[in-house]
């Protein structure tokens, strides 16, 4: 099972890469992909998260083939 992962912003800035890769035998949250390549970075207050490119909640479980992308609040005016 592979499930790729994608940093934007600053937090790709923060942590010093873009992306990384997840392989497994089964699925996983979206908040342990981050614990398990981020383990001395606790995840930032209000970070986003999206599987397939649809907003996810950091339960929501990746499954083979799965994009993750992780990015900080976005704002606008």
């Amino acid at each position: 099972m592979s499930i790729h992962i994608l940093y934007f912003a600053s937090l790709r800035e923060s942590l010093g890469r873009g992306e990384d890769e997840y392989r497994g035998a089964t699925p996983v949250t979206a908040e342990a992909l981050w614990e398990r390549f981020n383990p001395e970075t606790p995840p930032p207050v209000n970070l986003l998260a999206a599987i397939n490119q649809q907003y996810a909640a950091l339960d929501s479980l990746a499954r083979d083939g799965d994009e993750v992308a992780f990015f900080p609040p976005v704002t606008g005016g």
